[in-house]
């Protein structure tokens, strides 16, 4: 049972990780520092797991973080893109200081394989659909140019040191534990936690633009997949599921499991750095991985209800 460590554990994608880890008979250690993710988040797996509490800026902290790691999945980060034009130089701070601290320490801790959590972000307003990963890094955000720094981290890593690195590319993840309470939270959440008040969702530009939308379940696979398959070499691949769907259609699906179809949203300018169409071709992670996304968008947002009405109220 090797050590597999996970940064940004208390946060949405990655405490599910934890328990995703854990039903899998690993020994988890979780490196965060409780800026944007929740300690409620880890309570279940309390005295099952190590958590250090600390951030991924300060390398004596990701020094033992890393320690006697087999596999890190690098999922701490400052996320979204509004956050990210309103700060760009702490995004930075985060994200690119971050990953370069963790890629250092993980090679100096021998891990056998480093799973880092990129995004969709890093191809801007691609023209290009589906996308794939012979597209140009041409992110938007400074969001996006963080993440594409990070993937050109962990290829430079692989060529000069060895370290077998993976990029996933995660398009618009949704599920348990997302969290609607923060000032930049994702739209599934926002428009759940809306509906339970009695409020239209709002909708940000005319609601036609698509997305990817993963159910979290699909990622943790892509991630397992990512930490056991054959020798990589810092790769960036796509993760999603294989067709996308407009915001409307979100919206309207979580009205009708809700019985909220009488609530109608609400409509507003569109937000700087919002990519008007994203739809992943995941070829590439069908093949270098093994990745199929066994969850559909339709399933995935029924699960994703019942979890919100239970939690949100």
């Amino acid at each position: 049972m090797g050590l597999s460590v996970i940064t940004g554990g208390g946060g949405f994608i990655g405490s599910n990780m934890v328990c995703f880890l854990l039903e899998k008979g690993q020994q988890v250690r979780v490196l965060d520092n409780f800026e944007t993710g929740r300690r409620e988040n880890l309570t279940e797996v309390k005295g099952r797991i190590e958590v250090i509490e600390g951030d991924i800026r300060d390398m004596d902290t990701v020094r033992k973080a890393v320690r006697g790691a087999e596999v890190i999945y690098h999922l701490a980060a400052l996320g979204s893109v509004p956050r990210s034009i309103k700060d760009p130089a702490t995004t930075n701070d985060v994200n690119v200081n971050g990953i370069f601290n963790m890629l250092m320490a993980a090679r100096e801790a021998k891990a056998r394989r480093f799973v880092f959590a990129s995004s969709s972000s890093v191809y801007g307003q691609s023209e290009v659909l589906p996308q794939h990963e012979g597209l140009p890094l041409a992110p938007i955000s400074p969001y996006g140019a963080s993440k594409a720094i990070g993937e050109i981290y962990c290829r430079t890593f692989y060529e000069t040191y060895g370290l077998e690195t993976v990029c996933l590319r995660y398009y618009n993840v949704f599920g348990p534990r997302q969290d609607p309470a923060s000032q930049y939270a994702a739209a599934i959440p926002l428009f759940v936690s809306a509906l339970l008040r009695n409020q239209s969702p709002t909708i940000f530009d005319d609601g036609e633009q698509s997305r990817g939308f993963t159910y979290i379940e699909n990622v943790m696979q892509a991630n397992w997949k990512a930490a056991n398959a054959a020798k990589t070499h810092g790769e960036a691949m796509n993760i999603s599921t294989a067709n996308a769907v407009t915001v409307n259609t979100v919206v309207q699906a979580i009205q009708k499991l809700m019985g909220k179809e009488h609530i109608q949203p609400k409509y507003t300018a569109p937000r700087p750095g919002d990519i008007k169409h994203s739809l992943a071709d995941i070829s590439r992670a069908r093949k270098t991985i093994g990745y199929e996304p066994l969850v559909s968008f339709e399933e995935g947002i029924q699960k994703a209800i019942r979890w919100y009405m239970e939690n949100l109220k």
